[in-house]
């Protein structure tokens, strides 16, 4: 006797599988603070290490990249402090080039983590807890998710973790987030970078390194230019007559 086949729906993994991603990243949070790992990510540390840290990249040209991505992406991932400090040390230890192309990618792949760790653990319970409202809001960001995401990604007014909790609420599909978010980053990334690739002179120096260089107009207009031109074609929907 041949069985007919099931027509019950796939089961939905229980709420504690859900929760899963989520609890990951908040227990990896916590013992990076009891573990005292963030006084590590500090630019006295790098001062003091800088030799250390620049002999050790030398002898291990494949490890030391490894590991920089790695430690980029668990500090994303958990959004905890001292990203900054790890991109001008990317720029330092392995150049602006080299050294952004290593941050941009282990940022994407960290915010990619979060995204995919709060869509899956929290994005049915806030959908029940809005009613309506957040299916209203997603609609209009799925239209122009990458549009907005790019343009929140060059000019970063909000911190870069609530970016990828949001775009994980409002419904943006996975592919748009990690290419808007590749590419949104790059630019500030690599001025970030260059200023990193230079702290050796700031160093013996005994200065501290201006990080208000982004907000420059020569570097900011740049990318305030670039964020119009991404909400060009979102205007130009909104805009055009309909027939």
């Amino acid at each position: 006797m041949i069985d007919a086949p099931s027509t019950l729906p796939p089961a939905r993994p229980g709420r504690l599988a859900r929760l899963a991603p989520i609890v990951v990243l908040g227990v990896a949070a916590v013992a990076f603070f009891a573990l005292g790992l963030h006084r590590h990510l500090s630019f006295d540390v790098l001062r003091d290490s800088r030799s250390g840290l620049i002999a050790w990249v030398g002898a291990h040209p494949l490890l030391a990249p490894a590991l920089y991505v790695l430690a980029y992406v668990v500090v994303t991932a958990c959004s905890l402090p001292g990203a900054l400090v790890m991109t001008l040390a990317g720029g330092f230890l392995f150049g602006t080039w080299f050294g952004g192309l290593l941050t941009v990618i282990g940022a994407t792949l960290g915010a990619t983590a979060l995204f995919v760790a709060a869509r899956t653990a929290l994005g049915d319970l806030l959908r029940a807890r809005t009613g309506g409202m957040l299916a209203r809001l997603e609609d209009g960001f799925r239209r122009d998710a990458f549009n907005y995401l790019l343009v929140l990604r060059l000019v970063p007014v909000f911190p870069f973790f609530i970016v990828n909790l949001a775009a994980a609420f409002l419904g943006a599909s996975l592919a748009t987030f990690v290419v808007a978010t590749f590419f949104g980053i790059m630019p500030g990334t690599f001025v970030y970078a260059s200023v990193g690739s230079g702290l050796g002179s700031v160093f013996d120096s005994g200065a501290q390194p201006d990080l208000r260089t982004i907000f420059t107009w020569p570097v900011l207009g740049p990318l305030l230019g670039l964020a119009v031109l991404a909400l060009l074609p979102v205007a130009y929907k909104r805009l055009r007559p309909r027939t």
